[in-house]
């Protein structure tokens, strides 16, 4: 793979839950324009580093490196308007107002406004938003209000989306379309740190990955390697 500028340098970072000890020393990169998988059974720590990033967590030691600045210790709405924005598999979005509504809340005003996602971008992506523009967000699928939560994250225009466990709970069509809403982002060279238990789903996508358990990072490598990897397969993946 050709070189490609580190967006996200994640070092050493340890995350607690009050006195639970939840990440261990957790390490990672993303590159720009680059899709970068967190794999892991459920509990293994994945959402706990998605949130640690974003500043919903705040590590206890370790440093978060976006853009050349430690974001560490700043709070999440800080976070991002430097540009982080992320879509959790818990859904995200306000029941009580319209889809539209929702996207609104999302909408950044950017220095660039050319480069700026707006509705005419979203609709296009994901053509069932505008069908139900006008509808409250509770009452959508998981599928609709998923892509709505990513939907709500891509307003804010991101240089990194971090994307938690996008496809738990939906059908295989609608994980097929979250799919290529992904590719389709790949393609515009957002940079993507995405978690998943979907191993299938994953490799389909991602450039690089990293096996999580038990808040430590067990492999880093190609889908390739993982693939040569029966140790980790069965162990940290279940596969």
């Amino acid at each position: 793979m050709k070189y490609r500028k580190v967006l996200l340098h994640v070092d050493k970072i340890n995350s607690f839950y009050g006195l639970s000890h939840i990440l261990f020393d957790v390490s990672l990169d993303v590159a720009q324009g680059e899709a970068v998988c967190l794999l892991g059974r459920n509990g293994a720590g994945k959402t706990t580093t998605i949130r640690s990033i974003v500043g919903l967590t705040l590590p206890q030691s370790g440093s978060i490196i976006f853009e050349n600045e430690d974001i560490s210790k700043i709070p999440c709405h800080l976070i991002i308007k430097r540009g982080i924005r992320c879509a959790f598999s818990e859904q995200r979005v306000f029941g009580e107002l319209t889809v539209r509504e929702n996207l609104e809340l999302g909408k950044k005003n950017d220095k660039e406004p050319e480069k700026a996602w707006d509705y005419g971008q979203i609709y296009n992506l994901f053509p069932v938003l505008k069908k139900y523009e006008k509808r409250w967000a509770k009452t959508l699928s998981g599928g609709e209000q998923q892509m709505l939560c990513i939907a709500n994250a891509l307003m804010g225009n991101p240089r990194l989306l971090l994307l938690d466990e996008p496809t738990i709970g939906l059908s295989p069509i609608i994980i097929n379309s979250i799919a290529e809403t992904i590719k389709h982002l790949k393609n515009q060279n957002i940079s993507i740190l995405l978690s998943e238990q979907n191993l299938n789903f994953a490799k389909k996508l991602g450039d690089r990955c990293y096996v999580i358990d038990i808040g430590t990072i067990r492999f880093q490598g190609s889908f390739e390697d993982l693939s040569k990897d029966e140790y980790v397969l069965k162990t940290y993946l279940s596969v």
